[in-house]
C-alpha cells in the first residue's frame, strides 16, 4: 500500500497518520481520547502509525490558579504520546505563565492554542475566534507561548477560523504571524465565527492558507464525516493533515478508518449494533473511571448515546430511558433490551453529527471592529474573557 501523505511533523514529533482529534469541550477528555486511540492504533497496527489526540480546551487562567477541574483535565493516560493540551488564553502574560507550568512540570509534549471558539460568551469579550482581529495581541500570545515552550522543546500549534464573518477575515494574516512567531503548525476550521457549525466548510480557504504558510504544516478542519471526506480534503487543498471533530462523535472507530485510508487501504469498520453498544459501554466505564464516580460518568455518557445509536432501530421510549441512565447496571439492562443483531444501517448512520445551528451575528465588544489594534479599555475587558469560559 502507498501512503497518501508523508508523516506529519510537528516540532520533534512524528505523527505517522496525519490525523488530529479536534479539541471539543466536554468531549475529548481522557476517557474519549483513550477510546479513539484504541481504534486508531488497531487500525494502523500494520504500519505502526498513530494520530494526535488533543485534550479539551483548558483556560490559561484556570491552569495558573490550579483549579481542581483543570488539573483533572490535563491528566493523561500513562501510554498517551504525545501528550497534547489545547490552551485558551487572551493575555500574553497569563499565556506565558500557563505554558511554563505545563512544560516545566513535564505535563505535556504539545500545546495547541485555541483561536477558533465561536461561542458568544467568549467572543463578546474579544476571545476565541474574535481575537485574531487584534493582530498584535494575537502575535504577543503566540510569541509568549512559543518562547516558554521552546525552552523545553515542546512545539506550539495554532487552531483558528477563517475570521469573524465574510467581511472580517483573519486567517491568512494570522497564519503568516503564527508561522513567523515559531508555531510548529497551523490548523484552519474553514468556517467563520458567524457560521458557527452551520452551512458548509470552505475548503478553498485551506488551500489559500497552504499557499501562504509554506514552512510549517497546514491542517484542514471542517466537514470530515468519513475517511473519504478526509482524503477528498487533502486532494482538494494540498493540506498536510486533517483535524477531525464532530465526525467522530459516537463513532470513535473513525480513527481506524482514517488510519487505513491514509495508508492506502479502503478497509473500514462496519459494526453491528452489538459492537456499537460494546463500545458505548466501554466509553461509559472509562468515564466513570475518569470522574472517579459512576454517577458522574453515567451522566456524561448520556449526551453520547444518540450519536452512537444514530440510524439504528431504537424506539423513542427506549431512547428516552437511555438518556436518563444513572448507573452501569441500568445501562447494561437497557442495552440488553435492544435488538443487538442489527447490522450497520449505512446511509442513515452517516453524515453530520452534533448540532449545526444557524448563521448568526457575532457578538463582540463595543468598537472591536473599528481598529486592528487594542486600546486600554478593550484590553481590560478582554482580560475577563477567560472568566466567561466554563469547564477547564
Amino acid at each position: 500500500m502507498t501512503a497518501l501523505l508523508p508523516p506529519l511533523r510537528i516540532g520533534r514529533h512524528t505523527i505517522e497518520t496525519p490525523v488530529v482529534l479536534a479539541p471539543m469541550a466536554g468531549i475529548t477528555n481522557r476517557a474519549f481520547r483513550r477510546l479513539c486511540r484504541e481504534y486508531g492504533d488497531a487500525g494502523s497496527a500494520a504500519t505502526g502509525a498513530h494520530s494526535l489526540y488533543v485534550s479539551e480546551m483548558i483556560t490559561s487562567r484556570a491552569l495558573v490558579e490550579r483549579t481542581p477541574l483543570t488539573m483533572r483535565l490535563i491528566k493523561h493516560d500513562p501510554d498517551e504520546s504525545p501528550r497534547s493540551i489545547q490552551l485558551y488564553s487572551v493575555d500574553p502574560v497569563t499565556t506565558a505563565q500557563a505554558v511554563h507550568l505545563l512544560v516545566s512540570e513535564d505535563r505535556c509534549d504539545h500545546i495547541d492554542l485555541n483561536f477558533g471558539c465561536p461561542v458568544p460568551k467568549v467572543t463578546r469579550k474579544g476571545g476565541g475566534s474574535a481575537l485574531p482581529w487584534k493582530t498584535e495581541l494575537f502575535r504577543a500570545i503566540v510569541s509568549a507561548a512559543v518562547r516558554e515552550a521552546s525552552a523545553y522543546d515542546v512545539p506550539v500549534t495554532v487552531k483558528m477560523r477563517k475570521g469573524i464573518d465574510p467581511d472580517h477575515l483573519t486567517f491568512l494574516e494570522a497564519g503568516r504571524i503564527a508561522e513567523g512567531e515559531g508555531a510548529a503548525a497551523v490548523a484552519l476550521h474553514a468556517r467563520t465565527a458567524s457560521q458557527a457549525y452551520s452551512g458548509t466548510a470552505d475548503w478553498s480557504a485551506i488551500a489559500r492558507l497552504k499557499e501562504v504558510v509554506t514552512t510549517v504544516p497546514v491542517l484542514g478542519n471542517g466537514d470530515i464525516w468519513s475517511a473519504e471526506d478526509a482524503i477528498s480534503m487533502v486532494r482538494a487543498t494540498g493540506c498536510d493533515g486533517v483535524v477531525v471533530g464532530r465526525g467522530c462523535l459516537g463513532r470513535p472507530w473513525l480513527f481506524a478508518d482514517l488510519a487505513a485510508a491514509f495508508a492506502g487501504s479502503d478497509v473500514q469498520v462496519v459494526p453491528t449494533l452489538r459492537e456499537v453498544t460494546d463500545t458505548l459501554r466501554r466509553h461509559a466505564e472509562y468515564l466513570c473511571e475518569f470522574y472517579e464516580s459512576q454517577e458522574k460518568g453515567c451522566r456524561d455518557i448520556r449526551k453520547h448515546i444518540a450519536w452512537y445509536l444514530k440510524g439504528f432501530r431504537v424506539g423513542g421510549e427506549l431512547r428516552s430511558s437511555l438518556a436518563l441512565v444513572d448507573s452501569l447496571d441500568a445501562l447494561d439492562a437497557l442495552i440488553d433490551s435492544l435488538d443487538l443483531d442489527q447490522p450497520w444501517p449505512g446511509e442513515p448512520a452517516e453524515g453530520q453529527r452534533g448540532r449545526a445551528g444557524s448563521e448568526r451575528r457575532v457578538v463582540l465588544p463595543d468598537g472591536w471592529l473599528t481598529s486592528r489594534s487594542i486600546d486600554d479599555r478593550q484590553h481590560a475587558e478582554i482580560a475577563l474573557a477567560e472568566l466567561a469560559v466554563s469547564g477547564g
